[in-house]
């Protein structure tokens, strides 16, 4: 799945790969589709734990919880770029995997919202500004990750980690004006 895609991923090819034989591969999953949709899970969840983990240690202050979120992020797919594929890229048209990922997107946008919530950073969430943004934010970071994994943004990863942090907070102050607008109507 993370190297050669989704379509490639036969269950003959899982059990060549695996040395397993086929028994093996229909206790654990019901099918194809059970097995990407695990595949990328754990791919997740150990993007979540990086990324937990980089935003204890990042401080109090935005820029540097941003930094260091968008740090890890890349350094975790950059490290190993099948990451990339399995979080992003492969298996788009595959509706099991594709409705994970916006289950997930649903999630990591929910997850941001309370973080600025709870850290007081001035977006007026009653107003769903809060959550435009914070969609705004994931969808775009996932597409700008397929597109620098893809090449088709040729920088090199400190210049995507310095952008990205930097669009984020000005993404931030724009919400917090929309909301602030808001408020005054």
């Amino acid at each position: 799945m993370g190297t050669e895609g989704l379509e490639a991923m036969t269950v003959r090819a899982v059990l060549e790969r695996s040395r397993l034989n086929p028994r093996y591969f229909y206790e654990s999953f019901a099918d194809l589709d059970q097995l990407a949709v695990a595949v990328y899970d754990r791919v997740v969840g150990e993007l979540g734990e990086v990324a937990t983990g980089a935003l204890a240690g990042a401080g109090d202050l935005p820029a540097d919880q941003a930094r260091a979120v968008v740090a890890c992020i890349v350094a975790f797919v950059a490290g190993d770029r099948r990451r990339g594929r399995v979080l992003y890229v492969a298996g788009a048209a595959n509706e099991a995997l594709s409705r994970r990922r916006t289950e997930t997107a649903g999630m990591v946008v929910t997850f941001v919202e309370h973080l600025v919530a709870a850290g007081g950073h001035g977006v007026d969430h009653r107003h769903l500004v809060g959550r435009v943004a914070t969609s705004i934010l994931v969808g775009g970071f996932n597409q700008l990750l397929v597109d620098w994994l893809a090449g088709r943004i040729p920088i090199s990863p400190a210049e995507l980690v310095e952008d990205a942090t930097a669009l984020f907070l000005a993404l931030g102050d724009g919400a917090a004006t929309v909301a602030a607008g808001r408020a005054t109507r």
